[in-house]
């Protein structure tokens, strides 16, 4: 083992941050570095599985706990005898924090999320071991969703000048990267703190004609809303980025989606995607959706349930709801566990025979695949191959026919 081990929890946003530590902490094999995911309860219980497991397998490792869940309630990790050190997400640039000296008890560098004003000045350089790089723009978030913790956890909204981003993916591609992935909290408030209010279709468009190698861009969660004609354009139009969008929906009823605070309603949801699908048919639509919330009934879990055929969600991505402290839906009325898990399963039931029917259409079909570690590769719509014969290089693009597909996704045979 060479530097430190990165256990990685939750979004896109993580990975991005998690390679930036990896470099900073380049050297250091004594190192464990679990970088947190709050977005659920369960999401924080698989934080502290994670620290347990890591300190059972590596005794001897000192143990830094960082990411949202940190961020929101240090002091609970700092007392887990596991733990070495917890730092925010503020200070995950610090590269001084990620050394030192296992003390009796584990110290706590977490600072007010709310005051900081910048962001990712700790953009990672490389990707040891990805196929794709993961590059954070944004940062924070400035709505409010009343069942969302993650704000606590990130702070305000921020970005980060298009001057520097397009600066880090050239160095990633010239490293021989093929495909980046813009990430952040909510990606499409990209831009309104920076000088001239840019948007993120401007700064797409700027990675692109600044960035002529890159021949793959992806975008991480988007915000429906927020998808203005510029960037409308750009996601149906433009062929080097990939017909693939997670849209953030959450719920497929008005009255659940305005007590949870979204600033879409279902009909809008629909339309666009009706509209992204009437400009380029191959996107695949993935969607998170939240099972269970505070005073859904049956009928509005039909809705949401309607809405995986509705939109043609492709990759259901389900949270049973869980209540999460300081939350204004905390404090609505709750459905029991019972129920919550059986609407979840429910969605996830759906979903499934949903993808497993795109996955279907999709035999016979030439895709260009980026390889990956393991023998598999992802389609320009990110589905899954399993690569069948000779495996080209990590990295690489590759062209393969589409001879199969299972429950684990495709099978492919390269040409």
């Amino acid at each position: 083992m060479s530097g430190p081990e990165l256990i990685t929890l939750g979004c896109r946003l993580n990975i991005a941050e998690s390679e930036a530590m990896r470099a900073a902490a380049a050297g250091d094999d004594d190192l464990i570095i679990v970088n947190s995911c709050a977005v659920t309860n369960e999401a924080v219980t698989r934080t502290r599985q994670a620290i347990r497991r890591a300190a059972r397998r590596r005794p001897d490792a000192r143990i830094i706990v960082t990411g949202c869940a940190a961020q929101i309630d240090p002091a609970t990790f700092a007392a887990m005898p596991e733990v070495a050190r917890v730092i925010g997400n503020a200070e995950k640039g610090r590269p001084d924090l990620l050394a030192f000296e296992r003390g009796p008890v584990a110290d706590i560098h977490v600072s007010d999320i709310m005051e900081l004003r910048e962001t990712a000045g700790h953009m990672a350089s490389a990707f040891a071991g990805h196929a794709r790089a993961f590059v954070e723009v944004q940062n924070g978030c400035d709505h409010r969703c009343t069942f969302c913790a993650i704000p606590q956890g990130r702070g305000n909204s921020r970005s980060v000048p298009a001057g520097l981003v397009v600066d880090r993916i050239r160095a990633l591609v010239d490293q021989g990267h093929a495909e980046v992935v813009l990430t952040g909290v909510d990606l499409t408030s990209y831009g309104p703190d920076l000088p001239g209010s840019p948007t993120l279709g401007q700064l797409v468009e700027r990675i692109l004609t600044h960035v002529p190698g890159l021949r793959r861009l992806r975008l991480s969660s988007l915000d429906s809303v927020e998808i203005d004609d510029r960037l409308f354009a750009l996601l149906t139009g433009e062929s080097r980025i990939m017909p693939h969008l997670h849209l953030s929906l959450q719920a497929g009823d008005d009255m659940i989606l305005k007590r949870m605070k979204r600033r879409h309603d279902r009909a809008h949801a629909v339309a666009m995607v009706q509209r992204l699908k009437a400009a380029r048919p191959e996107i695949a639509i993935g969607a998170d959706l939240i099972a269970g919330f505070p005073t859904e009934d049956e009928g509005m879990a039909a809705n949401s349930a309607a809405l995986i055929d509705d939109c043609d969600i492709v990759f259901a991505h389900v949270f049973p709801y869980s209540p999460r402290a300081g939350t204004p839906a905390a404090r609505m009325p709750q459905l029991s566990p019972a129920v919550v898990r059986a609407r979840a399963e429910a969605l996830r039931e759906r979903g499934e025979a949903r993808r497993r029917r795109w996955l279907a259409s999709l035999v016979g079909t030439q895709q260009s695949l980026l390889v990956e570690r393991g023998g598999v590769g992802h389609a320009p719509n990110f589905a899954r191959v399993r690569i069948e014969g000779t495996i080209p290089r990590v990295g690489s693009i590759a062209e393969a026919t589409i001879t199969g597909h299972d429950e684990h996704g495709l099978t492919g045979r390269i040409e």
